[in-house]
């Protein structure tokens, strides 16, 4: 029984753990190391460097590099060219090559990456966070956070499934499309559950 997918232009190195459903498509390079879960799909031309985490039912899209130190929870989305970074002053001349130089980024559970964003490394993205298309992250993002711009600032809030939420007078909101409260006190969302 065939666990995976892999089109036949992809190259998977030894010591690689991918799991059940996920499709991998044209010239994709999986590092060693590498831990995937399951229902994922790749498009093309992505590269999963060595050691690098990724959860389940993740999407990353075309032209996307995924460096060591890089962890996605489960139901992240990666768009299109957007970009992580792992060394945070890179030098030809002084290299820093090597686990022990790179700095950890963690996308949260359910956060979306817009396409040619660029995730400067040691941030956490929140959970269900939402980075806008060309976005520069500096900085960690806090759950539930729509941010925009460069350097990448709060714009606004959205749901779980994306939409925008706007907060009443006493800092509650509902999702329009799944009926969700969510309550915001300064940059802290929080899921309350159906009414």
């Amino acid at each position: 029984m065939i666990e995976y997918h892999a089109h036949e232009s992809v190259y998977i190195d030894p010591d690689v753990h991918i799991g059940q459903g996920t499709k991998i498509w044209h010239f994709t390079h999986i590092q060693s190391g590498a831990r995937i879960g399951k229902n994922c799909v790749f498009g093309q031309n992505v590269n999963v460097g060595n050691n690098v985490r990724i959860g389940d039912h993740c999407k990353v899209q075309n032209n996307v590099s995924i460096y060591e130190g890089v962890i996605l929870e489960d139901y992240v989305f990666c768009g299109p060219s957007m970009v992580f970074t792992n060394v945070l002053n890179p030098r030809c001349k002084y290299p820093q090559s090597g686990s022990e130089f790179y700095r950890e980024t963690v996308v949260g559970e359910g956060a979306s990456l817009g396409a040619n964003c660029t995730i400067v490394c040691g941030n956490r993205i929140g959970e269900h966070a939402f980075i806008g298309a060309g976005a520069v992250v500096t900085k960690d993002v806090p759950d539930y956070a729509l941010v925009v711009g460069s350097p990448a600032r709060i714009v606004g809030w959205v749901s779980e499934a994306g939409e925008r939420l706007h907060f009443d007078q006493g800092g509650i909101a509902l999702c329009a499309r799944t009926g969700i409260e969510y309550q915001r006190k300064g940059n802290l969302v929080t899921n309350m559950g159906t009414l």
